[in-house]
């Protein structure tokens, strides 16, 4: 099997981005957010390859997978003004769409052709069906994880700026009060994800965002979120009552604990 050149596929993303180009600053402003999130979802799903051991091929499709996992988001931005799913189109459906529409990868063969898009379809989705063919499956963990590392960084930093400085399509439309749900604590507490549809505040969607690193497939990912003090940053954010405090031990405990049972840790 010939090697994949991941090469043509970033110059091809590249000059995607530069296609949506606009001189109005805020909009730039949210397409150059979601341009930097793919540059950082490739890294972690590089650093997840590798420390799975995967060979060249499958580290290749790695890196495909991640930098093209969202190039629906510019046309969804340009459409809608939006980066809401709710509000507009599934972002991951329109992703494959563009790349179908845009025969971007023809050259991969129809075999790896369909796995792309698949993950790429998938990498939003709840849960993943189980019906999924092994290879299929790992790819699409790869950049779920990927993408759920990145997206904690860049709502950390979009936290720490003033209302005025978030970019405009980041922003959730969800009250900065002290409220959040207790039903959404509980499940922290029983460790299962947490529907958008639950929410009601922004502190229910850090308790979500919280609740993302139940659905981590790989020890690297764990070892990132611990590393980088996911877990602490968030938090932190939250008010500092028992309730809250307990459940994001549960959290730190369910990644402490998932670490331990890892070989060679």
């Amino acid at each position: 099997m010939d090697a994949i050149d991941v090469r043509p596929y970033r110059a091809w993303f590249t000059g995607f981005c530069r296609s949506f180009a606009t001189p109005v600053g805020e909009d730039q402003r949210n397409l150059d957010l979601k341009e930097e999130h793919t540059g950082r979802v490739r890294d972690n799903a590089l650093r997840i390859a590798a420390g799975l051991g995967l060979d060249e091929q499958d580290t290749a499709l790695a890196e495909i997978i991640a930098l093209l996992h969202d190039v629906g988001r510019f046309p969804q931005y340009r459409d809608y003004r939006t980066f809401r799913d709710s509000e507009s189109v599934n972002h991951a459906a329109l992703s494959a769409k563009v790349l179908i529409e845009h025969r971007t990868l023809a050259d991969l063969g129809k075999g790896d052709e369909d796995l792309v898009l698949r993950a790429i379809t998938l990498h939003n989705v709840f849960t993943l069906p189980r019906s999924l063919d092994p290879r299929t499956a790992l790819h699409a963990r790869i950049v779920r994880d990927a993408d759920k590392l990145d997206i904690w960084r860049v709502f950390g930093e979009i936290l720490a700026l003033p209302g005025a400085e978030r970019p405009s399509a980041a922003a959730l439309g969800l009250p900065e009060t002290p409220e959040y749900a207790p039903e959404i604590l509980q499940q922290l507490r029983r460790r299962e994800m947490v529907r958008l549809t639950s929410l009601r505040t922004l502190n229910d969607f850090k308790l979500l965002q919280l609740a993302w690193v139940y659905d981590l497939n790989f020890l690297p990912s764990l070892l990132m979120v611990q590393d980088r003090g996911v877990i602490g940053r968030l938090s932190a954010t939250l008010p500092r009552d028992a309730a809250v405090l307990s459940a994001v031990d549960a959290v730190r405990q369910y990644v402490v604990e998932r670490i331990a049972e890892q070989p060679g840790t």
